[in-house]
């Protein structure tokens, strides 16, 4: 199965749609505005919550939490690292490694793997594809992809305020 997650340009908020390879409309996520941490939910098209997704605010590496029908199922977790970036997802056991600078990574479990995740160049904001392999749980493969996005634009921000 593949997903596609494509981030709306100019929202209030974070908003991303999630089709499937027909275009079809599958998920939508939704930010809050003015939170402390980011706090992101995922929607099925009758806007039912399937995930929520929360930071954990103070913390030194970054984490980030993954609930379904009000329990945690997940805690991603970037792990410290000095010459690669690599996050662990305890609950499901799945490790992600990969480049992360470039949007080209994996999610595997035991050395199988779960998804791959890419990156679409040239498109009109950001555009990422997920292969989710047959049987595996495509909800919490999206959502860690949707906080590693985070991640990464948290330190693109924190980045180009140092250059300022």
């Amino acid at each position: 199965m593949k997903l596609y997650i494509k981030q709306k340009v100019f929202s209030w908020g974070d908003k991303f749609r999630v089709f499937d390879e027909n275009e079809t409309d599958r998920y939508s996520v939704k930010g809050d505005v003015f939170t402390f941490g980011k706090k992101l939910h995922v929607l099925d098209r009758s806007e039912r919550e399937l995930a929520f997704i929360h930071q954990k605010v103070w913390s030194f590496l970054p984490k980030y939490y993954i609930s379904r029908n009000g329990a945690d199922v997940a805690c991603v977790t970037k792990e410290f690292t000095f010459f690669r970036q690599e996050y662990t997802v305890e609950g499901p056991g799945w490790t992600v490694k990969g480049d992360f600078f470039d949007h080209e990574y994996e999610i595997t479990s035991s050395g199988r793997r779960i998804a791959a995740v890419s990156k679409r160049w040239f498109t009109w904001g950001d555009t990422y594809e997920i292969a989710v392999a047959e049987g595996e749980d495509e909800i919490t493969a999206l959502c860690v992809v949707l906080i590693i996005d985070a991640v990464c634009a948290q330190n693109s921000a924190a980045a180009a305020s140092n250059n300022t």
